[in-house]
């Protein structure tokens, strides 16, 4: 992920942490659908966590690597908890807000450049694995993502099936990315705020059938833990070889 890509995602989380209450990220699609996502998004409370986000916090064990930890919300969460926690991400404001929140050991990092570890636990939530980009990302990431673990160690990452919908955009948009030759979740995108656009960048939304499949060609077992109507889920990818 090209972090020039993701600064005005920062300067949203920034904004609204300064005092901003109304900030408003604008994430574009490349055929020009434009979703606005209140900042006040990234800062929910524990008691506002979503059923994901409360299976994620029993998940979770031994040492704890956030990746695209954004404002840390889940890194909060679970440092209160006892856990030591490592939180990166390539936005540098969104360091600067994890740090202000009390995380003791955050970095400015990309997952397949930092050095840190090993862990027991890797976090990509909030749909994080989406920094991947594309289905030979995702390949990427599965086969890296053993070296920043201990043996019998998990990943636990959230994404949404696209295909949960009945929106005639939506759909068409698929299948243009089919029509194309790409993956139907595979989505170009910009983000932006105050008028600042950031350069294109991809985003990967993955669905559980397709993650489970190049998970086990990447010698990993996946579990869906929960799947609901609109097509997010939660899954848990243990070494196949451990399993």
């Amino acid at each position: 992920m090209n972090p020039d890509a993701m600064r005005p995602f920062g300067s949203a989380l920034l904004a609204y942490a300064r005092g901003d209450t109304e900030a408003r990220l604008v994430i574009r699609r490349d055929d020009g659908t434009g979703t606005p996502i209140p900042a006040a998004a990234f800062f929910r409370d524990e008691s506002e966590f979503t059923l994901i986000d409360r299976l994620v916090l029993e998940n979770c064990a031994g040492a704890v690597l956030d990746i695209g930890a954004g404002t840390g919300r889940h890194s909060v969460a679970l440092q209160r908890r006892g856990f030591r926690v490592t939180a990166i991400d390539v936005c540098p404001e969104a360091v600067s807000v994890m740090r202000t929140r009390g995380l003791a050991d955050v970095h400015c990092a990309d997952m397949f450049t930092f050095r840190g570890g090993p862990y027991d636990t890797l976090l990509l939530l909030g749909h994080g694995i989406g920094m991947v980009e594309t289905i030979a990302g995702l390949d990427r990431f599965l086969g890296h993502a053993r070296s920043l673990l201990h043996d019998g160690g998990r990943v636990l990452l959230d994404s949404l099936d696209v295909r949960a919908t009945d929106d005639a955009d939506n759909l068409a948009y698929q299948e243009a990315n089919r029509s194309c030759g790409r993956y139907a979740g595979e989505i170009r995108m910009r983000f932006e705020f105050q008028g600042v656009v950031g350069p294109s960048c991809g985003w990967l939304h993955v669905d559980p059938g397709t993650l489970t499949e190049h998970a086990a060609a990447a010698q990993w077992t996946c579990d869906v833990l929960l799947c609901d109507a609109t097509g997010n889920y939660l899954a848990r990818l243990t070494s196949a070889r451990a399993a």
